[in-house]
């Protein structure tokens, strides 16, 4: 895993270096990210998470261990996504983000981020967990089309 991290970092540091587009990777990564958590805030809304997903392509692919191995992209990725993020709109009593870094690259982006979140399940259970997490992208047409989640 750590060579593939440092794999990605050197070919994000080589494309900035060597490859000139005219998109604008801060304001994408500043933007994406701001509407990822709003999805995740107590108050979060259905406009907040077609919002979000206005970042990604359709076919969108999506791996987040443990729960999604697999980054194969679908025709339906965009509506899967909708469907299983629709579940968890509003169960957080508390949500906090922070970009800690981010790199990018042609077509590439990777985002180094902690959060940290408290709420209820279905159950009335409470729940509360506080992660660090490096989510690469890869862009098509400037959205996103495969994301990769790695954390512990």
């Amino acid at each position: 895993m750590k060579k593939l991290l440092i794999c990605l970092a050197a070919v994000a540091l080589f494309s900035v270096s060597t490859l000139a587009d005219d998109f604008d990777y801060d304001a994408f990564v500043k933007a994406y990210y701001h509407a990822q958590v709003m999805t995740q805030q107590p108050n979060a809304t259905q406009e907040d998470l077609e919002h979000y997903l206005s970042f990604l392509t359709d076919d969108v692919g999506n791996q987040h261990f443990p729960n999604a191995p697999d980054d194969s992209r679908e025709p339906d990725g965009k509506a899967m996504m909708r469907k299983g993020m629709s579940r968890y709109l509003g169960v957080h009593t508390e949500y906090k983000a922070e970009i800690i870094d981010y790199q990018y690259g042609y077509n590439a982006v990777s985002i180094k981020h902690k959060f940290s979140a408290k709420g209820k399940r279905s159950d009335g259970s409470d729940f509360s967990y506080s992660k660090v997490a490096l989510d690469v992208l890869e862009l098509e047409d400037g959205k996103v089309a495969v994301m990769r989640r790695y954390s512990k």
